[in-house]
């Protein structure tokens, strides 16, 4: 069991509990037995020793010899207490006299100063105290026994008396119940846990069914239930649980249907759009020809028809490849590739040699689909130029990983950089990074492509801002076959249409391949008709 888990806690809490009151009652009983054995053998032992000094005494004279006092010693000890006597009297010759009947244990000197003054202090009489002289006792251990200590002298003359009894055996007494009463605890704190175990499990079992239920929830197991039993607190959660996946359950439902009619919708739009675009782009192509031949006044809408429909056409492409992605029928081509030269012949097609300045390594072959490289990097390059400064630089390297080898992309502009509101957005569909500019040359959509394809490749693009100023793109991508991702397929359908704006709203820029209409090649790119070669450019939304 984990040191955190609830289990292990109620466990403790329980023998805790359990520990605190057996600990509590042990000290209690024991405290009250030993009271009860002290004060019974004490109280037996001063009683008995009151009454034999008494007894042994009365017929002593006042000033006996040591022989006597000896004998009376003698006689008082042999009582059934057992218990050692030490006599001290005034003797007929004027000394001090002191008769033990134990002198290698029981001496004055063993009788405590405080009691020997106790004894001989003399009291005033009043109605409170009728005799001058009282029985006083402590006690002591001596040679790691503990004794009993009394001492009284009697009133109205005669000898002062003490007595030491032994309490080894109420001391083994009281240790013997020690014991038990420590025992008796170790098994209420073996049963309390044993207690707390069962009582935990009998709590948890329905909690860890409920734990074990909302992860294949999440998992997307959306038809889990609990099966409920009882009327506590712990069935109404379950019952909570079940309403509360049904509820989800028709919602996902209803919400996967709606998404996939969407894209049913997008798909079917924008295949119904290509046939009057194509129709449309070929008018525009021969309009655009005869441009010099047209008349001043009607050129300018021209132009404006040639250029808007371009964007349209790119449009559509795009939202065919978001499409794809979406529905997830993206497939990747895969081939050896240089990555330098694929790096050189994507500026070089799009007539960037002057603006960028390339730092690649030759000699880096990634297995890669060449068209979906080239449809990021037109995004990221064709993006620094448009929103960032000059020059732009694009640098090729290889990182060693756990996992074998990646390569790293990086393209930095010199530039402002990109707001830190703006970041977390860079790559969201349709994104504005300004609320006052809607209107866009771009799609809005080629970063979000260009992510989705470096993802597809089981890579990752992220944008930050260099510390030396303007913004720094990089694409990292393995070596090797992703780790994970679809499967590799002929896309004969894909559209390598880019936008360039680093918040997700640049300018398009990609190639795109129509039939008979040779290569198109957007934002600073070039086309290719048959001998003839002009340059396009295609504008974005700005950062």
């Amino acid at each position: 069991m984990r040191w955190t888990s609830l289990r292990l806690r109620l466990v403790f809490v329980f023998a805790l509990v359990a520990l605190t009151a057996a600990v509590s009652a042990s000290g209690i009983a024991y405290w009250l037995n030993r009271n009860t054995v002290l004060d019974r053998t004490q109280n037996s032992a001063l009683n008995d020793f009151r009454k034999s000094l008494e007894d042994s005494t009365r017929s002593l004279p006042l000033r006996p010899r040591c022989t006597e006092l000896a004998d009376a010693a003698r006689q008082m000890a042999g009582g059934p207490q057992n218990y050692a006597v030490l006599l001290v009297a005034q003797g007929s010759d004027g000394k001090q006299c002191v008769a033990s009947t134990d002198k290698d244990l029981f001496t004055l000197k063993t009788v405590p100063k405080p009691l020997q003054t106790a004894v001989n202090e003399k009291r005033a009489l009043d109605d409170g105290n009728r005799v001058p002289y009282h029985m006083y006792w402590q006690r002591k251990e001596l040679r790691d026994t503990p004794y009993l200590v009394a001492g009284a002298r009697m009133n109205g003359g005669g000898p002062t008396g003490y007595m030491l009894k032994s309490l080894a055996t109420e001391r083994q007494d009281l240790n013997s119940l020690a014991w038990s009463l420590g025992i008796a605890t170790a098994l209420a704190l073996v049963g309390s846990a044993l207690l707390a175990q069962a009582a935990a499990t009998t709590v948890l079992r329905p909690v860890q069914r409920l734990g074990h239920a909302a992860r294949q929830l999440g998992e997307g197991r959306l038809d889990t239930r609990l099966r409920v039993t009882g009327t506590d607190e712990l069935a109404d959660l379950s019952r909570t649980f079940n309403r509360t996946a049904e509820r989800l359950e028709q919602r996902v439902e209803e919400l996967s249907g709606r998404e996939a009619s969407s894209r049913r919708f997008v798909a079917d739009m924008s295949h119904e759009l290509r046939t009057p675009l194509t129709a449309i782009t070929a008018v525009t192509e021969v309009l655009e020809e005869e441009e010099d031949s047209l008349d001043p006044m009607i050129a300018p809408a021209v132009k404006l028809v040639v250029s808007e429909t371009r964007r349209l056409n790119d449009l559509v492409e795009n939202l065919m490849e978001v499409t794809r992605f979406d529905a997830g029928t993206a497939r990747l081509v895969q081939d050896e590739v240089d990555v330098a030269d694929q790096v050189t012949a994507c500026i070089d097609a799009r007539a960037w040699l002057d603006a960028v300045e390339l730092d690649a390594e030759r000699g880096i072959v990634a297995r890669l689909d060449p068209r979906r490289l080239d449809v990021i990097l037109a995004n990221l390059i064709g993006n620094a130029l448009k929103h960032g400064g000059s020059p732009v630089r694009v640098s090729v390297r290889t990182e060693a990983t756990e996992d074998g080898e990646d390569l790293l992309i990086r393209v930095r502009d010199h530039g402002p950089g990109i707001p830190q509101e703006v970041l977390p957005h860079v790559f969201d569909r349709f994104y504005k990074a300004s609320a006052s500019r809607p209107r866009s040359e771009g799609s809005g959509l080629g970063l979000s492509i260009a992510l989705e394809n470096a993802h597809i490749h089981g890579g990752e693009i992220t944008a930050a801002n260099s510390p030396e100023g303007g913004a720094v793109f990089t694409l990292r991508l393995p070596v090797g076959l992703p780790a994970a991702g679809p499967a590799e397929g002929t896309d004969t359908d894909a559209v390598a249409g880019t936008d360039t704006g680093s918040s997700g709203t640049g300018g398009d820029a990609g190639t795109r391949t129509d039939a008979g209409s040779g290569t198109d090649a957007g934002s600073g790119g070039t086309e290719h008709r048959g001998d003839e070669t002009r340059g396009g450019a295609e504008g974005g939304d700005g950062r």
